[in-house]
């Protein structure tokens, strides 16, 4: 089913990629262009961005990047009228920054908290104060936001304000999509499991936790805990996305898409 996304506008936040190869954002915004909808690619590197617009621009697509800092409502803002500016409407809201940072509650510091929820939390809640009022003027439109198994297992490592982030993501993106439904607008979330993504590789500390530093062994060690036996790509969430995005998925509002190869189902 080719252009399932025709003549839709979308905004992926979190659009780049912190390193090389594929994360869920640039793999998304890709997805997206694939399937015919128009992309503004944003990123707080601009570089980054620059460089996934490049490559659906490089594949026929259509795209432009944006630097915006999503924790800071004013670049909000800027970003969502360049987005109707450029393409007069914002059909699909993709929010999909995240940190994580180690360290269990009597181990993190306050400003530690304070970043994790600027960047996890506040972006999505700035980013749909300003996106949802478009949609409801157009009569509606999807936004997805990319949540984590982490908010609702404990995934063996100890990163408090990243459970906690998640976690209230999920409860934003439910009740958000209770209030916002009679606007046709959908709100769902996306929970990625242990993803092989330039995100985790560069978590500081995610690798010693696991194997004593080695990034190799951890990238084994984390599939071996999934029942399929691998870890997830960015294109697993990237394809989540797509349909969360598009008309197939019209009359579902309010969940939590768990993409993790099964690693939830187990009991430990």
């Amino acid at each position: 089913m080719p252009n399932r996304l025709a003549s839709k506008v979308a905004i992926v936040v979190g659009a780049g990629s912190i390193g090389p190869g594929w994360g869920n954002g640039k793999a998304t915004a890709v997805a997206f262009a694939r399937e015919g909808a128009k992309v503004l690619c944003a990123d707080i590197n601009l570089g980054a961005a620059e460089e996934t617009a490049g490559i659906i621009k490089t594949e026929g697509g259509e795209a432009r990047a944006i630097r915006t800092d999503v924790t800071k409502e004013a670049e909000v803002l800027a970003m969502v009228e360049a987005c109707r500016h450029a393409y007069g409407r914002i059909d699909i809201l993709d929010n999909n920054v995240g940190i994580a940072e180690m360290g269990g509650v009597a181990d993190i510091t306050e400003e530690s908290w304070d970043r994790v929820f600027a960047v996890n939390l506040k972006s999505a809640f700035l980013t749909m104060k300003h996106v949802i009022p478009v949609m409801e003027g157009q009569g509606g439109g999807s936004i997805i936001n990319i949540s984590s198994i982490a908010s609702i297992r404990y995934t063996g490592v100890p990163y408090a304000t990243y459970y906690a982030t998640k976690a209230a993501m999920n409860h934003l993106t439910r009740t958000t999509a209770v209030q916002y439904a009679p606007k046709n607008i959908r709100v769902n979330a996306i929970l990625p499991g242990l993803m092989e993504t330039p995100m985790v590789a560069h978590t500081a500390g995610l690798a010693q936790s696991y194997a004593a530093g080695d990034l190799e062994e951890m990238w084994r060690v984390r599939a071996r805990q999934v029942p399929m036996g691998r870890g997830g790509e960015a294109w697993d969430v990237a394809w989540a996305a797509v349909y969360l995005a598009s008309d197939e998925a019209k009359y579902v509002t309010g969940i939590e898409l768990v993409v993790d190869g099964g690693i939830t189902l187990k009991y430990s």
